[in-house]
This record gives structure tokens, C-alpha cells and sequence, in this order.
């Protein structure tokens, strides 16, 4: 057993004696914390904060609207009256020449009054004019949906008035209806695992699984690199023949599985006392407490349920890291030969990614009992939904039995694999040497 702590602590120190590493921990907590900051970096930028755009148009004396008042008047009462509003409409003076007025709204934007501006064409069956914004800017999808949007309003208050309404019966036509939503549990008893959720539950369990499936496809592709590179590079350096020597091949293995376990933990705390300093800043504390997050609306159960198979999905694909950096002797070619690892968890990331709306579906609940995605499967199915008991049991079970097979033919591989020099070993020799070894 000393022999195993002794493999652990000569992997935490080696790894955190290389300059590579901690550089490399340093530059991630560097962008997380520009990641968290940037919104207020941005806004530092933006002079006034939130800022309003002006607009010009050209006050015309004739009316296009029944009222009385044209279409530019009626969209800069639409915005005056807005708490917050993110355009202002600004009006010129009719010089009764087309090409005076634009030569006066061109000016404008020279001397920075405004940033561009409508001009009206012909009435239309919509019951407004024809228009068109000109600005320097390409591309202003952003004004074009907040013009239509108001012309919608506008039109729809100038119909209901004609058609008599008062304005407690205006407001009440355009009052929003809510409708809360609760998950429940369809089977009582001891059927499912949860016993429904709220929204706000709903909401931080989403939160909660997504951090989780991102942070064990971090550990996967991250530190099962490192585990396969590190016995790589102690092969190919033949350091491995002294190791082989003094401590046993599975002692050896697990430790180096142990030891890279604790590195991306110590990485993964640091990273979360970055996040937690950053968001605890007097600007991001302001917006964060907007969000109303509560932590204690977690479920509990599912955190267990989080841990475990967060485990159990490391330690299966850190073991099948292992065996194929055993067989590799040189680092050049480790690349290619974790390449079936690697694709094997992304497919159960972009699976899990990409079935968040729909945690119900068949390729979910199938996908959810295969060993290599369910860590990442069942656990949104957990968060999202209300699996049977059953069914989560039996996928516990099936990656356990999975674990337990992936650790017994690693091992026999790791002690084939690291001592075979050269090119890289085919199956049948690998078969072979396998058979003589038995654990």
C-alpha cells in the first residue's frame, strides 16, 4: 500500500514541479476571470452605459396616419414613453426639398447628432409608409426589429381606439397571462426518484447538470491525456523499466489514475475559488443577486447522484487512457491512438448537450444504459426528468461491471504494454503476453 501512495505523491509532485503546468493553471484562471469580468469590461467602454441610439427623421407637415400625426412623430412618442428607452427619434425640419433634407440628415451624422436615420416613402396597405433606414452602420437587424415592433404596437392601440375601448379594457387586453410550470412524479411510491420539482428547481438542477457534464468532459479530455502522455513519457524514456521493478502494475497504474485525480482537483478548486473571487466583486455581486439564485432549491439527491457518476466516469475512461498510453512508445503517436477515447466522450457530451429540450427522447433513455455515456446521459435524465428507480440502478450497475472490466484488462495491458518497446504492439502480441500474466 505504501508502494501505491508512494506512486500518487511522485505524480503530484512531478506535475506540479513542471513549469508547463503551472503556466498552463494560470492562464485558465487568467481567462476565467476575464470571461466573468467581461460584460463590466465591456460597459466601461460604452460611455453612459446604457446607452441611447438618436435617430433622425424629417418632421413632415402632412399627416399619413388618421390621427393626425405621422409615422416618425407617432414612433417618437412610442419611445418617450418607454422607462428605458434604447432609441430616440429625432426630428428636422422639412426644407420641401428631397435632397435638402437628406443633405441636412447626412450632416447630422457627420457632427454626431444622430446615428442615422428613416425616410418615408409611399403609404402602403399596412397602413404606414414605406421605409427605409440609412446609417454607416451594416446590417441593423437589431433597429429593424424594434421599429417593426413598435409600428405593431402602434397600430394595434390605434385600432383598438377606433373600436371604442376604454382603458382599463385596453390594459386588461394586453395584460400577460402566466402560467407556472412543476414537474411531478407520475408513478407514487417507490417508483421514480424525485417527487416533482418547482421552476426554480427545475432551474438550478439545469444549472447544476450542465456545470457537471462540462466539468467531467474537462476531466476526461484534460486529464486523460495527462494520464496517458505521463506513461507515454516515462516509457519512451525508459524510467518505466526502473518503476516496473519496485512497484507493482496495477499499484502503479491506479496510482498514476489517483495522483492525476488529485491534480485536477487542486486545479478544478482553484478554478472555483477564481470564479467565486471574481463573482464576489462589488459589479458582478450587483448583477448576480439580480438572477436570485438559490442554492438550497438544489436537490439534493441529484448532487449525490452528480458525485457518483462523476466518478465512475473518470475512473472508467482514465483506465482506458492508461492502457493505450502503455502500449505507445513514443508521444508522437499518442495523439492517434486516443483518438477512439476521445470520440467515444464527446459523443456522450454532444449527446447530453444537445438533448437538454429533450430529455425524454428515445436516444436518451437508450444511450443511458451504455456504459461509456451514461455518466453523462443519465444524469441529465436525472436533472431534467424522473427516471424509475430501476432504470438508474441498472445503469449504476452496468458502468460498475464496466469499471470492473475495463480495470482488469487494463491492467493486463499496462503490464504487457510498458515494457514493449518500438513499434506499437498488434493485438495478437499483445493476446499473447496478456495470457501470462494474470492479476
Amino acid at each position: 500500500m505504501n508502494s501505491f501512495w508512494t506512486v500518487v505523491g511522485f505524480t503530484l509532485k512531478n506535475k506540479f514541479r513542471g513549469k508547463a503546468f503551472l503556466i498552463t493553471t494560470l492562464i485558465i484562471a487568467v481567462i476565467i476571470s476575464i470571461g466573468i469580468n467581461l460584460p463590466y469590461i465591456f460597459s466601461q467602454f460604452n460611455s453612459g452605459g446604457d446607452k441611447v441610439t438618436n435617430i433622425g427623421y424629417i418632421s413632415s407637415q402632412q399627416a399619413d396616419l388618421a390621427e393626425g400625426t405621422s409615422t416618425g412623430d407617432q414612433l417618437k412618442a412610442f419611445y418617450e414613453m418607454q422607462e428605458k428607452p434604447t432609441y430616440r427619434l429625432v426630428a428636422f425640419e422639412d426644407k420641401s426639398s428631397a435632397a435638402e433634407n437628406e443633405k441636412q440628415l447626412k450632416q447630422a451624422i457627420e457632427d454626431k447628432e444622430i446615428k442615422g436615420y428613416l425616410e418615408f416613402g409611399q403609404m402602403t396597405e399596412s397602413g404606414f409608409p414605406e421605409m427605409i433606414y440609412k446609417s454607416e452602420k451594416l446590417m441593423e437587424f437589431e433597429l429593424s426589429s424594434s421599429l417593426q415592433g413598435a409600428l405593431q404596437l402602434i397600430r394595434q392601440d390605434t385600432i383598438l381606439q377606433d373600436a371604442g375601448l376604454s382603458d382599463e379594457q385596453r390594459a386588461l387586453l394586453n395584460a400577460p397571462i402566466q402560467i407556472d410550470t412543476v414537474q411531478i412524479s407520475a408513478t407514487e411510491g417507490a417508483g421514480s426518484v424525485g417527487e416533482g420539482k418547482t421552476p426554480e428547481q427545475q432551474g438550478m438542477n439545469m444549472g447544476l447538470i450542465y456545470f457537471i457534464i462540462v466539468l467531467l468532459f474537462m476531466a476526461i479530455m484534460i486529464t486523460g491525456q495527462l494520464i496517458a502522455s505521463e506513461i507515454t513519457a516515462e516509457k519512451s524514456s525508459r524510467v518505466m523499466e526502473i518503476l516496473i521493478t519496485s512497484v507493482s502494475p496495477l499499484k502503479q497504474m491506479f496510482g498514476k489514475i489517483v495522483g492525476m485525480f488529485l491534480v485536477g482537483l487542486i486545479q478544478i478548486t482553484v478554478y472555483v475559488f477564481v470564479i467565486i473571487i471574481n463573482v464576489m466583486l462589488p459589479h458582478n455581486n450587483k448583477a448576480l443577486s439580480n438572477l436570485n439564485i438559490d442554492f438550497t432549491q438544489i436537490d439534493l439527491s441529484l448532487l449525490l447522484y452528480s458525485v457518483l457518476f462523476y466518478l465512475t466516469g473518470y475512473f472508467l475512461f482514465a483506465t482506458l487512457y492508461a492502457a493505450v498510453g502503455s502500449i505507445v512508445s513514443r508521444t508522437e503517436d499518442l495523439g492517434q491512438a486516443v483518438l477512439p477515447i476521445t470520440m467515444v466522450s464527446l459523443a456522450g457530451f454532444y449527446i447530453t448537450i444537445f438533448s437538454i429540450s429533450s430529455p425524454d427522447s428515445t436516444l436518451v433513455t437508450v444511450t443511458s444504459f451504455i456504459p461509456f455515456f451514461s455518466p453523462f446521459v443519465m444524469l441529465l435524465r436525472l436533472g431534467l426528468t424522473d427516471p424509475p428507480v430501476w432504470q438508474v440502478l441498472l445503469s449504476i450497475g452496468i458502468l460498475i461491471i464496466t469499471i470492473y472490466i475495463s480495470v482488469w484488462i487494463s491492467a493486463k495491458i499496462y503490464r504487457t504494454g510498458v515494457l514493449m518497446y518500438g513499434k506499437r504492439p498488434s493485438w495478437k502480441e499483445l493476446r499473447k503476453a496478456m495470457k501470462a500474466y494474470k492479476i
